[in-house]
């Protein structure tokens, strides 16, 4: 029991050292044959040409799609691992490296990689995947394998991507897209566009603003890349793989809404208000007196005080008139007799 014990890590240790030998092997010569037959930069361009003059990969060459108001468009993985095969020499591919429970989900640890043989460089991201599958219904986890892989594999497409990119120079990459932009717009006529939304609306009710919501811009605006797509997703209704509701959202009915009034703007609108709400008391000045506000018809409160005012002075008249003379004694009545004006000697 003991030999088998000390005899299996002596197995274990000679097996992995037999792998890694045959992988410095295998890199070397790799490197060896990449240096021994290097690429033709011309003959690679040109190869890479006539691949994006095919409209099979023209159509699938070019994403493009909206966020935060502007237009996000590059080279697909498609395009990408095209010209990295046109142009020779790299290997590229991801690998999952571990998997481990993080905070009660699982999660995948991935590399991604290309590598230029002939230049000895080699792009590498890692990073990690939850194995979750997130839908509008909700999300859960991932456990069949094969569901696993294909979740992993399209995680990994993006990076291996980025990496092919950093190795291929760019008068090599850009020509490329614009070939392939070549292509798809020499097979969109004018009236492409407007078929195509006549046709989704006559058979399966999708309208015009329905389909500028799910390419997230006016239909005057569309890309060569969302003609294309337009017509997989009519195949597919057509075909009855999918339906409408994979991907259009339904049309919201706005709401009608009060009708405003016009109101002018400037001095000619504040008139306006002005004009509909009058001034109470409290608006009115303090420093202008009541007396010179006049209206054109008295009110009765007016008249009732006209009339106390009136008779007032008349009574007042009437008591000057009984009131005795100044030659007459209040106290007796008699008549006093007038003292002739004696003038003060003084004051003559």
């Amino acid at each position: 029991m003991n030999d088998l014990q000390t005899v299996k890590p002596q197995a274990l240790s000679a097996a992995a050292d037999a792998e890694v030998q045959r992988s410095i092997a295998e890199v070397q010569g790799a490197i060896i044959l990449a240096k021994k037959f290097p690429r033709d930069i011309q003959e690679s361009i040109k190869e890479i040409m006539e691949e994006c003059s095919r409209p099979a990969l023209a159509e699938v060459a070019i994403y493009d799609y909206a966020k935060g108001g502007t237009s996000i468009t590059g080279a697909s993985i498609r395009l990408v691992e095209v010209i990295a095969l046109c142009w020779g020499n790299i290997q590229s591919g991801w690998r999952e490296l571990d998997r481990k429970m993080i905070n009660g989900n699982l999660y995948a640890e991935i590399e991604a990689f290309a590598w230029d043989m002939e230049r000895n460089r080699r792009e590498a991201l890692t990073f990690k995947v939850k194995l979750v599958r997130d839908t509008k219904k909700g999300s859960w986890p991932l456990k069949d394998e094969r569901e696993i892989y294909e979740h992993c594999a399209n995680q990994a497409a993006r990076r291996k991507r980025s990496c092919i990119e950093a190795l291929i120079p760019g008068y090599v990459k850009e020509p490329a897209i614009d070939r392939c932009r070549e292509t798809v717009a020499s097979g969109i006529k004018k009236d492409t566009v407007p078929k195509m939304v006549k046709a989704f609306e006559a058979e399966f009710g999708v309208t015009q603003q329905q389909i500028e919501t799910f390419i997230q811009r006016d239909l005057a605006a569309i890309q060569p890349g969302q003609v294309v797509r337009l017509r997989q997703i009519y195949n597919s209704l057509k075909d009855k793989m999918a339906g409408v509701a994979d991907y259009f959202e339904p049309e919201k009915k706005e709401e009608p809404k009060a009708e405003k009034k016009s109101e002018g703007k400037g001095n000619k609108g504040l008139k306006e208000k002005l004009s509909q709400h009058p001034k109470s008391d409290t608006d009115k000045p303090k420093d202008e007196p009541e007396s010179t506000q006049s209206s054109p018809m008295p009110s009765e409160n007016s008249e009732s005080s006209l009339t106390t005012s009136s008779e007032n002075s008349s009574e007042s008249s009437a008591a000057e008139d009984n009131r005795p003379p100044d030659n007459v004694d209040p106290d007796t009545g008699e008549v006093m007799p007038e003292t002739p004006f004696d003038p003060d000697p003084k004051l003559v």
